[in-house]
């Protein structure tokens, strides 16, 4: 069974000014391919992104899927923190997301988030909306298995 998690990184839904789509579509989404997966974690983006990566990483959660804070406003800052907690990155995950999604929604190109491995866990950054998820998804619906197989030491 793999263990994944949802990460919103959203300044408003943490402070309650609206309520965040976005997570609970990964969440189903996720059990749809068969994963074991709690409630999304709402927090702020910035360090409190990264304090949830840490508590998902010490938990030895398989998979983690960020959503939010990857554009170019000042406060998106997801993919920095994200990228101070990885050991390697991979970039043909996140370069697929925005492929995938740039025909249909152009300003997909703007969205800065990285995939990588921190410990032997997998986390992708995505797009704070529910397209943007469904979006996310769709790539990481085909290889998520085979990618946690090789997190685990399977071979090729």
């Amino acid at each position: 069974m793999i263990r994944a998690r949802v990460i919103v990184a959203s300044n408003r839904a943490a402070a309650g000014v609206y309520e965040d789509t976005s997570g609970p579509l990964l969440v189903t989404g996720l059990r749809e391919l068969g994963c074991e997966v709690d409630p999304p974690v709402v927090v702020p983006d910035g360090d409190p992104v990264g304090q949830a990566l840490l508590a998902a990483r010490e938990e030895r959660v398989d998979v983690v899927l960020t959503s939010g804070g990857t554009g170019i406003t000042p406060t998106d800052r997801t993919p920095e923190v994200t990228r101070a907690l990885l050991d390697y990155e991979i970039p043909g995950i996140a370069e697929a997301i925005r492929a995938y999604s740039r025909d249909t929604v152009p300003a997909a190109a703007l969205s800065r988030g990285l995939a990588g491995v921190t410990g032997r866990t997998l986390v992708v950054n995505l797009p704070g909306s529910r397209g943007g998820a469904r979006d996310g998804l769709a790539v990481l619906g085909p290889i998520l298995r085979h990618a946690v197989d090789q997190l685990r030491g399977g071979d090729h």
